[in-house]
């Protein structure tokens, strides 16, 4: 099917929507990305035809980019901000909320939103949404939350939240020997080893050349059997004592597990300690920030509450759940 796209815009801007990869998204997943959707739908907004834009169609209906950007405007802004730094999802969330659209429209053709019971949870799930919102709107923390002064109070109050342990940035060369292998195998994973040891005791030799050449461990191979950065505690018990003896860019002997043999290299190492403020800092913010919000929320529903001074009757109370009585 040909759909419109969308016409040139002054900066040069122009996107076909005709063909959309045909992968699916859940809901939580659109609702983590939809936002870079809100930073290509900024930049169409310069085109002068921006208000008769189709953008895509769902059973003979036109969506346009107004209608869809409208959508996006609802969100949170810490949701669209998050998304306009990634528009690469774009064409998924496209489809995902016109698969929305899709049911909505079957929904409304067949009139199910009009069912008595459906109306009833239609009303309520509405009722709590602006319940939802108006909260939102009355417990925004102050701008200026937290103050520096807050912000290295509550760092110096937790800072056992913030120890990382010893760290090891390890590279290896593996040769693949499964536990119960039969003698011919074992030979030949032996015979393959010693040649990888031989080859690294000569003058000049490249631990990272050898491991791309040798290492039977697809995914570090590859990088010169780089195997990244891990706390202590996550290495492998049968190599742990091995690995944390090693100085930085030594090599150790290889070390027999139920996979196989492991020649390990220690190309850096991080001692334990406290991440700094500076780099804790924009987590802690939104920790913070967050949990003001709540507090904030329930000060705003407890003074509410008690200035309607709400009155129960507690015998009544029993008979909600008693039908028909």
């Amino acid at each position: 099917m040909h759909l419109p796209s969308a016409r040139r815009c002054g900066h040069g801007v122009s996107m076909s929507l005709a063909r959309l990869p045909n992968r699916s998204v859940t809901l939580s997943g659109f609702r983590r990305i939809v936002p870079a959707l809100l930073a290509l739908l900024v930049g169409v907004a310069s085109c002068r035809t921006r208000a008769a834009e189709v953008l895509a169609r769902v059973g003979g209906n036109d969506v346009t980019v107004e209608e869809v950007r409208g959508y996006v405007e609802t969100l949170g802004a810490q949701e669209q901000s998050a998304l306009s730094k990634d528009p690469s999802l774009l064409s998924q969330v496209v489809r995902t909320y016109l698969a929305r659209q899709a049911v909505l429209r079957e929904a409304q053709a067949r009139k199910y939103d009009q069912q008595p019971t459906v109306r009833a949870q239609l009303d309520r799930v509405r009722d709590q949404a602006l319940v939802d919102l108006y909260l939102d709107s009355v417990s925004h923390p102050p701008e200026g939350y937290p103050s520096d002064a807050e912000l290295q109070a509550a760092y110096d109050a937790n800072k056992a939240a913030f120890e990382v342990p010893r760290q090891l940035h390890l590279a290896q060369i593996f040769v693949a020997l499964p536990k119960g292998a039969d003698k011919a195998a074992e030979e030949k994973a032996r015979r393959k080893v010693d040649e990888v040891v031989k080859k690294l005791k000569q003058k000049g030799s490249d631990f990272g050349a050898l491991a791309r050449t040798d290492s039977e461990d697809k995914q570090s191979a590859p990088q010169g059997g780089d195997i990244g950065w891990l706390a202590e505690a996550q290495v492998l018990p049968g190599i742990r004592s091995t690995a944390g003896a090693l100085a930085k860019d030594a090599v150790s002997e290889p070390v027999r597990l139920d996979d196989g043999w492991h020649l390990l290299k220690l190309l850096d190492v991080r001692p334990p300690g406290t991440r700094p403020l500076a780099e804790v800092r924009d987590g802690l913010v939104q920790q913070l920030r967050a949990a003001r919000a709540r507090d904030l929320r329930q000060a705003y529903v407890s003074r509410l509450v008690e200035q309607s001074s709400p009155a129960l009757n507690e015998l009544a109370l029993a008979k909600v759940l008693q039908k028909g009585k």
